[in-house]
């Protein structure tokens, strides 16, 4: 399966750096120096990291192949992937990656079963999308007290919900 973790925009300079747009929680791992990142559309890459930096709070970036602002320019819109077998598992045992919980069935813990996560939303709280059988959406945060196992390998996750929390539609 294949992440993205950024977004190519302008080009800045003459040498060709471009800023990215990131999309990704840690870009200090994942924009270092060496790195290759895969590309879509494929034709673009795959780019290896040369340098980056930050200029006005923004990521810029240089690739090894594109010495200039014309090639950089090329490369404007250009979704930035990785692949998830070469990301490094995570150390804390109760966190998770999105693409490990996208998919997972999702059951109360007296086994009824209500749907599967079909997306994961990052906002003030993690956010647990669970599209019902039905078609139907519902938000499940995702804190221990509502989502207390989480099991990646059996493929589903157990929510313990408050009463009411099924019956509420996004």
């Amino acid at each position: 399966m294949r992440l993205v973790i950024g977004r190519i925009g302008r080009a800045r300079g003459i040498r060709g750096e471009v800023f990215v747009d990131e999309r990704t929680d840690d870009p200090g791992a994942r924009f270092v120096p060496g790195a290759q990142l895969l590309t879509d559309p494929e034709s673009a890459g795959p780019l290896t990291v040369a340098a980056t930096r930050r200029h006005s709070g923004r990521l810029l970036v240089r690739f090894a192949s594109v010495t200039d602002r014309t090639r950089a320019e090329d490369l404007r819109g250009v979704t930035l992937l990785v692949d998830t077998a070469e990301l490094a598992p995570l150390d804390d045992p109760d966190e998770f990656h999105d693409h490990e919980l996208v998919g997972l069935s999702v059951v109360t813990g007296e086994g009824r079963e209500v749907g599967v996560v079909d997306t994961v939303l990052h906002n003030a709280q993690d956010v647990l999308v669970v599209k019902e059988s039905s078609g139907q959406e519902v938000l499940v945060p995702f804190v221990r007290e509502l989502v207390p196992d989480v099991d990646t390998e059996a493929g589903r996750l157990v929510i313990d919900p408050p009463p009411g929390l099924l019956d509420l539609r996004s």
